[in-house]
């Protein structure tokens, strides 16, 4: 959508914000493009003057409860974050700039405009992706499920319990979802991330009418599926080149896409509006914080020290090499991750796993420098190294010379970090996430043979209670099909 400002500039609006009927989410988000501008010729006085309102009514014929949050991307665009609390029948959208209405504006939204918290599930799960504006399908999980065909579940969960049921090492929940209504059965001593599960479940569920289906989810940060034992369908958060466990999301995106503008405050859109630095003001230098869960955070430690011109790294907690503190400490207190990005390079090491930050890096616009892992989340597939990311070696022995090659080539560096901010902005933002999860869940149901069943003495999960009327907008469903 394009709006002419004045003769000198235009506003351009896009963003799954803009279709609050179709796309329900937690915090709806769109984009506002003043076209003129860009990182280079973006001044502080656009950020200063630009400024929205959104109101609507509600059920009630009262004004509808909607919390607006602007960011600002210092390049000439902004991110408008929004919360509604209840159902709005319309939604009217104002941009201003210098305390002036834009012309065109102000936009109309048609309803109704559910809330997150309603559990409204559109019937049909084809009509719903394609109102989301989902993707047919991702290659990662067409070659994740290729092992997995004529699933019998009764066999097969029997088979995941029986060899992986370590209470004092392994956690796993398996669930039932039956007639949209979701069950679970839990095994392992620390099981408490199965919250995470539950909520990614239970907002799938408010949206669309999934399929019946049975999957077992690791709540563990290391996938257990080895390729030489027997191909068992485990879905973990992080796959590995050894093991075949099918990866969702991390609990720590799938948590800033339902938490967003809530109880979260580190997600992919934050980052993009709290970074203060263009490019060329940020320091050349690697910046780094981390806890020492892995030996190369140690050996970074090192190289830091006999590099100090490059780097500023520090550990900032110690549990697994704590007999290490004196040599490596003292430990720092942490930064807030928005200040990573007062430097131009950032480095992604791993952790228990992959290390869970790769996406906000990316988000950050630094260029982001990758050790080369075994480890991958689900969308590593999808980029491509000195296009999104620089590689390091696993030992961390080029880094050096990675970061010496950065700063003599500051055009392609500068342009890998655009690239990588770009890949973020397309895939890895809210509404992305939760498209993944759903044709995930989607393909999956497709390859259980076995009747789905509700085992006895398991839990159900039940959806919060929240008041909605769901019969608002059915008649426009209706002629939609």
């Amino acid at each position: 959508m394009l709006i002419h400002l004045s003769s000198a500039f235009e506003v351009e609006l896009t963003g799954p914000g803009l279709h609050p009927r179709n796309i329900v989410m937690p915090a709806r988000y769109f984009f506002v493009n003043f076209t003129s501008f860009n990182e280079d010729t973006y001044t502080p006085e656009l950020g200063k003057n630009f400024a929205v309102e959104i109101k609507g009514k509600s059920v009630k014929n009262n004004f509808c409860r909607v919390w607006v949050n602007t960011l600002d991307r210092k390049d000439g665009s902004f991110i408008v974050r929004y919360k509604t609390y209840e159902t709005c029948l319309d939604l009217a959208i104002s941009i201003y700039y210098k305390s002036k209405l834009i012309k065109d504006f102000p936009l109309k939204l048609e309803g109704p405009i559910q809330a997150d918290q309603c559990d409204c599930p559109e019937k049909d799960l084809n009509l719903w992706l394609k109102k989301y504006e989902c993707p047919s399908s991702y290659p990662s999980i067409i070659q994740d499920l290729r092992p997995f065909n004529n699933q019998d579940m009764l066999k097969q969960v029997k088979l995941i319990v029986d060899k992986y049921h370590k209470p004092e090492s392994t956690s796993f929940c398996h669930y039932v979802i039956k007639n949209n209504q979701i069950y679970r059965d839990c095994y392992g001593k620390h099981i408490g991330f199965n919250m995470f599960a539950d909520n990614i479940l239970l907002s799938l569920t408010r949206k669309v009418v999934l399929p019946d289906m049975e999957l077992v989810i690791n709540l563990g940060d290391w996938p257990l599926i080895h390729k030489d034992s027997e191909p068992l369908p485990m879905f973990s958060w992080c796959g590995s080149v050894d093991t075949m466990d099918i990866v969702m999301p991390t609990y720590d995106i799938t948590e800033s896409a339902l938490e967003n503008m809530g109880r979260v405050t580190l997600d992919t859109l934050s980052v993009q509006g709290n970074v203060e630095k263009k490019w060329e003001d940020r320091k050349p230098i690697v910046f780094w914080r981390g806890r020492d869960s892995r030996a190369e955070r140690l050996k970074l430690i090192d190289i830091a020290r006999a590099n100090p011109e490059l780097f500023n790294a520090s550990l900032t907690n110690f549990f697994f090499y704590r007999e290490k503190e004196a040599q490596y400490g003292p430990k720092q207190p942490h930064v807030s991750f928005f200040k990573f990005f007062d430097y131009k390079y950032q480095l992604n090491i791993d952790g228990t796993v992959a290390a869970y930050r790769f996406p906000y890096l990316l988000s950050g616009g630094g260029m982001v420098l990758k050790q080369e892992s075994p480890y991958y989340e689900h969308f590593y597939s999808q980029l491509r190294e000195w296009e999104h990311y620089v590689p390091v070696a696993r030992d961390l022995s080029d880094l050096v010379e990675k970061i010496h090659w950065a700063i003599k080539n500051d055009d392609k560096a500068h342009n890998i970090a655009n690239n990588g901010r770009k890949f973020a902005q397309e895939n890895l933002l809210p509404q992305h996430i939760i498209c993944y999860h759903a044709l995930l869940f989607s393909e999956w149901s497709k390859r259980i043979s076995s009747e789905v069943t509700i085992r006895e003495g398991m839990t159900h999960v039940p959806q919060p209670k929240f008041e909605c009327d769901c019969s608002l907008g059915q008649e426009v469903n209706r002629e939609e099909l």
